[in-house]
């Protein structure tokens, strides 16, 4: 007999005790008793077990409370039975396109009328943007039709493929059937159709519903921002997508110290771009609006920020005067560094603290200053040397590091890195440059993030949250000559890497870290409140995948469209439907049936329920309730 856990059944010892309460008697009293009575006495002894266990057996509570401890401990052990299904239609994914595109007029609306409709008695539902998002899982009727009354469409592209793939996944089982709600106008990933025939050769029905028809558009579709002679300057572009000139006036909202808000007028040639240029942009936030009345209003408007300028105060401790990553803080703008061989008793002063220290180990107290500058908000560096081997170094150190040093290893060949999670300190680095000969083997705590790694998995660049504050690992030691770990710091893009660590746990950045693309992906030094132009929320990652100003980590951040396919809201996609008909190869004859794991303990739990009403009513009848 199958069971979920056979242990379990161990209860079923309990009876013993049961009967052994019910064959206990009263110890019987001395009586004075004819003579006759010793004649039947042997008799009697025989048969007095006998007669214990058949009142037992006729008495009804004893076989109600035996019946429900072999019930309960058969529901313990999670009793299970095996049944062929047949294959079932009414687990439906519905894909739902929330793509930028799906703005122009009502596609939307239009899209979520019709994918309403195919709601079935087992839904599951799959936003397709930059990433899939499963907004509901195995769900009923109700639950879906509540989903498409919230649902909004985003600013990002759909990467169709992607979610055609997580709906097999959902019916790989049981099978169903696959919606696809979409424009077809643009995407991003691999061919929709493509999929869709892989999804259909394992016999899962695929089908593709179109929306929208092709509309006219005027929209900004690039934008960049430079500095020069300590002022920044924007310059937009804009593209016409109808058959004729258009006259755009563009109104533009200016930063704090920027100049006063204007307007003026541009001619876009018939299918062509223009572009335009705004100077001296001040501090703060710079809008550009389009007053044109088009079918996509999401890329009528741009979003300019410019930061405030903050100068960081940076604690540089080392043992070791002369490190690449000393005359790299050295160099930074806007910053102060100070260099010291100790941790001094004073820290709240400083936005960022270094630890370089290459032999000598961090003691407790310095330890203790550190811990309680990071938890009241501050952040920490700490570089990878031979004063972190574990048995250097102390055990408060290691509870505050986000990984736990184990011990130092060599490889003479040379190991490369490889980058795990994506983040702005890391996109300019050219990993398959790297070779590391010598490292600190550690493994990663189970509340950090890690950015880089060996690629024999050895975390070099972590990261976590204690309290406010941040405490960073840098696995890549910077010693330099014949003791030298690694050839990073010999690169061109060291410094800048350290330029991007200082201004990302300083909640600063450049130009670039305050004005993104819809898509965008971003890890977060720590879990934050995050408000987006439409809600917020916490989070240690965020998808930028609405256009809008965003605000996280005390930074206002500016995010645009700016993409040329998804504003092509003349496109016409019949082609990629009519395709996906016409490429419909031979299915995969799959079996009509799957083999189901049919759980009982419900079952079980009901017939216990009613046991327990049938003794109470026994006892009251007996009148010893």
């Amino acid at each position: 007999m199958p069971f979920e856990n056979p242990l379990a059944l161990a209860a079923l010892l309990s009876v013993i005790p049961l009967i052994i309460i019910y064959m206990l008697r009263p110890k019987p009293a001395v009586l004075s008793i004819p003579s006759l009575m010793f004649v039947l006495k042997l008799e009697r002894e025989r048969k007095r077990v006998y007669a214990s266990l058949t009142k037992i057996v006729r008495d009804p509570l004893f076989l109600i409370q035996l019946l429900m401890l072999i019930l309960l401990s058969i529901a313990a052990a999670g009793y299970y039975y095996n049944s062929e299904e047949p294959l079932s239609g009414e687990h439906t994914v519905i894909i739902l396109d929330t793509s930028a595109s799906m703005q122009t007029d009502s596609r939307f609306e239009d899209a979520v009328k019709i994918a309403d409709g195919y709601v079935s008695k087992k839904n599951s539902i799959i936003l397709a943007s930059d990433t899939p998002l499963l907004a509901l899982e195995r769900g009923d009727a109700s639950a879906a039709h509540d989903i498409f009354k919230k649902v909004k469409s985003g600013a990002g592209t759909a990467d169709l493929s992607a979610a055609i793939t997580t709906g097999m996944r959902y019916l790989s089982t049981e099978g169903g059937r696959i919606i696809v709600v979409s424009d077809f106008t643009n995407y991003k990933g691999d061919d929709p159709v493509a999929s869709k025939n892989l999804a259909e050769s394992y016999g899962i029905e695929v089908n593709f519903i179109k929306v929208g028809k092709p509309a006219d558009n005027i929209g900004i579709i690039n934008g960049w921002i430079e500095a020069t002679d300590g002022e920044y300057g924007y310059t937009g572009v804009i593209k016409n997508y109808m058959d004729h000139n258009e006259s755009v006036k563009i109104e533009t909202g200016r930063g704090t110290s920027g100049n006063a808000s204007k307007s003026f007028s541009l001619e876009i040639p018939a299918g062509g771009t223009n572009q335009f240029t705004l100077g001296n942009l001040g501090p703060g936030i710079t809008t550009v609006r389009l007053d044109v009345e088009d079918g996509l209003p999401v890329d009528n408007k741009a979003y300019i920020s410019i930061p405030e300028t903050s100068s960081q105060r940076i604690l540089y401790v080392t043992d070791n005067g002369k490190l690449p990553s000393k005359t790299a803080l050295s160099l930074l703008p806007n910053s102060n560094l100070t260099v010291s061989k100790s941790v001094p008793a004073e820290l709240d002063n400083y936005t960022l603290v270094v630890l370089a220290q290459k032999e000598t180990p961090i003691g407790n107290s310095s330890v203790e200053r550190i811990e309680s500058y990071v938890r009241n908000g501050g952040n920490a560096v700490f570089i990878a040397s031979r004063a972190l081997v574990p048995e250097k170094t102390e055990v408060d150190l290691l509870k505050i590091l986000p990984v736990k040093p184990l011990r130092l290893e060599e490889d003479e060949n040379g190991i490369g890195v490889e980058e795990v999670l994506k983040s702005s300190i890391t996109k300019d680095i050219r990993s398959e440059e790297i070779s590391v000969r010598k490292y600190l083997n550690a493994t990663e705590r189970t509340d950090s993030t890690t950015l880089v790694k060996l690629k024999n998995g050895v975390p070099v660049l972590s990261y976590w949250q204690t309290g406010k504050g941040t405490v960073f690992y840098m696995g890549l030691s910077d010693e330099l000559g014949e003791n030298s770990w690694n050839n990073f710091h010999n690169l061109p893009e060291y410094p800048v890497f350290w330029i991007k660590l200082v201004q990302w746990l300083g909640g600063t950045g450049d130009i670039s870290e305050y004005n993104l693309n819809t898509g965008t992906l971003n890890s977060l030094s720590k879990t934050e409140e995050i408000r987006t132009p439409s809600k917020t929320f916490t989070s240690n990652r965020i998808l930028f995948d609405e256009a809008g100003i965003y605000e996280l980590s005390g930074k206002k951040i500016a995010v645009n469209l700016y993409n040329d396919r998804e504003s092509n809201t003349t496109v016409d996609a019949s082609e990629l439907t009519e395709r996906a008909v016409a490429e419909d190869g031979p299915k995969l004859v799959k079996e009509d049936s799957y083999t189901a794991k049919n759980d009982i303990t419900h079952y079980l739990i009901g017939i216990m329920f009613l046991l327990i009403l049938l003794e109470i009513l026994i006892v009251r009848q007996r009148g010893e309730l």
